[in-house]
């Protein structure tokens, strides 16, 4: 009776210790959302998070759990994941975002979990117990999502910029600041939509491997979904402002026609990898698709120094992440 009672209070603590990663990344991650709107000035600080959290949450209701199963179970060989390799990973993550946050770098948490799951199972198991085509996919994304971001953030730039080439400045603004109401609450959907599922997919995980649930199930238990999306809303009402002043202004000025086509492109990418089921990184999407409309303006728009110091915190994230992540599942087996 006592084991058992012991290994549910364990659960219960990496339970909510997943929550605060989620919290977290809502917070680390807030910037995305709402960085484009604040700068611009469409919106003030306050009433953004409070519309980009309502967003977050509102994803529950719109995507499938595709990326949820892709952590949960397609990462990791069965049979592998346990408590250890859950406290590895999620304190692996959580570092790499306190650390990133103090110095206001937009790293990816996506990445950092990803990357915590890695080294937290190869320091138990070895490489062969990941499973290549849920990595590769991933990996892949770290590349894809920034360059389509870009590419779609561009696009859109020149699209609106031949649609309205006759329009007056002030009257493009004065739509362009209504209009990009709509593309913020698009990104904050495919925000809420691809980062909650990846926390979803850990704690699956984490069921999983302690009897709790099933690898034939299709879907979590409720509360888990519910959880997950509400501490991400709440994550970004708090936000993080220290990473909105790199995203919103550091890499290049945006007006509202900008902020509009940076959102809509990323929105597009975010929609597009949650429907693949690919957990992707917020972060390195909406970084493409700013630096694509400010290249379209032109070349200096963009402060490439800024961008250049962003892409290397994209690529030690994982490396780091699991770093850490793989002293953690020691520490863990001798803890609990």
């Amino acid at each position: 009776m006592d084991g058992l009672q012991v290994s549910f209070w364990v659960i219960a603590m990496l339970v909510v210790l997943a929550i605060a990663f989620d919290f977290m990344n809502g917070f680390h991650d807030a910037a995305n959302s709402i960085a484009t709107v604040v700068s611009t000035g469409v919106l003030k600080p306050q009433h953004a998070v409070l519309f980009a959290a309502f967003f977050n949450v509102v994803a529950i209701a719109i995507f499938q759990l595709k990326v949820a199963a892709t952590v949960g179970k397609g990462i990791v060989e069965p049979g592998i994941v346990d408590h250890h390799v859950v406290f590895g990973a999620l304190v692996g993550a959580i570092a790499w975002n306190v650390v990133t946050w103090l110095y206001g770098i937009p790293s990816s948490s996506s990445h950092a979990l990803i990357g915590g799951i890695v080294g937290s199972v190869i320091a138990k198991a070895g490489i062969t117990a990941l499973i290549g085509a849920g990595i590769w996919k991933t990996v892949a994304f770290i590349f894809v999502s920034p360059l389509l971001g870009f590419l779609l953030g561009s696009l859109m730039m020149v699209l609106v910029a031949w649609i309205f080439r006759r329009t007056t400045p002030l009257r493009v603004d004065k739509w362009f600041r209504r209009l990009q109401l709509v593309s913020a609450g698009l990104y904050s959907l495919g925000h809420g939509g691809n980062d909650a599922q990846k926390t979803i997919g850990i704690i699956w995980m984490l069921l999983i491997a302690t009897g709790y649930s099933q690898v034939g199930d299709k879907m979590p238990p409720s509360w888990v979904i519910w959880c997950c999306y509400v501490a991400i809303g709440m994550g970004t009402m708090f936000g993080g402002w220290r990473i909105v002043k790199t995203m919103g202004q550091k890499i290049t000025k945006l007006k509202p026609v900008g902020g509009f086509c940076a959102e809509t492109g990323g929105a597009i990418t975010l929609f597009l990898a949650t429907a693949l089921g690919v957990p992707v990184s917020t972060t390195h999407t909406i970084t493409g698709a700013i630096v694509g409309v400010g290249s379209v303006q032109r070349a200096s728009a963009v402060r490439w120094g800024v961008a250049g110091n962003i892409v290397w915190a994209w690529i030690f994230t994982i490396p780091a992440s699991a770093s850490v992540a793989a002293l953690a599942y020691y520490a863990g087996t001798r803890l609990f």
